[in-house]
């Protein structure tokens, strides 16, 4: 039976790229599902986390080192190059381990958002060049959190971003699922970094996720939740 022509989108958060060891494991899950025939397409977020050298509060602090009276403008530029840098980064590396990739940002992806800069909405994608890139046996690795209003300038889409890229890339290709991979395995009852009775949750319905990221869950961005539901992306 032949493979399907739907991708399989994957998230991968910036604990799931900060070092060396965590790279290897996602380069490993990827090339396991491209060798088997599936197209993928894989959403990145900046690197690491604050204090690391391409984390978003890192490339902030350049600015906020200067003064806290920021243009938005300016500060979405900045805070869009943890993820274009990891795009490439990623993409790179995954062509040296003998997959083949091509990075894209946010509006090489056809990612279009309103103009509310630091929390922009995703108003319409085309996808057309990443579906050409997935045509040519490529992977297609995204720059996630981004986009371009009407005006071309570069927008953010709010924090846990890439989450929202991952979904809505996902509804706009009719993708097979969505893999959001971050640094636990799961939903769990509360944080079980720091509640060692966290109970993990096998599966939850939209509207269950939808309460608890409303409610301050942050395994999961909320837009990139009502993004699911409204066009029923299975969501893992």
């Amino acid at each position: 039976m032949a493979k399907s022509l739907a991708p399989i989108v994957m998230k991968f958060g910036g604990t799931s790229l900060r070092d060396e060891d965590c790279r290897a494991h996602a380069v490993k899950h990827i090339k396991r599902y491209a060798e088997s025939g599936e197209r993928i397409v894989v959403v990145v977020s900046a690197m690491g986390r604050k204090g690391e050298p391409y984390a978003t509060d890192t490339l902030i602090a350049l600015l906020k080192d200067v003064g806290h009276n920021i243009n938005p403008r300016e500060l979405d530029l900045v805070m869009s190059v943890g993820e274009t840098l990891s795009s490439a980064f990623f993409s790179h590396l995954l062509s040296h381990n003998g997959i083949p990739a091509i990075s894209f940002n946010g509006r090489q992806s056809g990612i279009l958002t309103d103009d509310n800069a630091g929390n922009a909405e995703i108003l319409d994608i085309d996808p057309s060049r990443i579906v050409e890139a997935l045509d040519n046996g490529s992977i297609a690795v995204v720059a996630g959190f981004q986009g371009i209003d009407t005006q071309k300038n570069i927008t953010t889409l709010g924090r846990g971003g890439s989450d929202t890229t991952a979904v809505a890339l996902a509804a706009a290709l009719k993708a097979q699922e969505c893999q959001i991979f971050t640094d636990v395995n799961g939903v769990y009852t509360t944080d079980p970094r720091v509640c060692s009775k966290a109970r993990k949750l096998e599966v939850l319905t939209y509207e269950e996720m939808l309460e608890m990221s409303g409610l301050g869950s942050k395994v999961l961005q909320l837009r990139a939740v009502e993004f699911a539901s409204k066009y029923n992306v299975p969501l893992r």
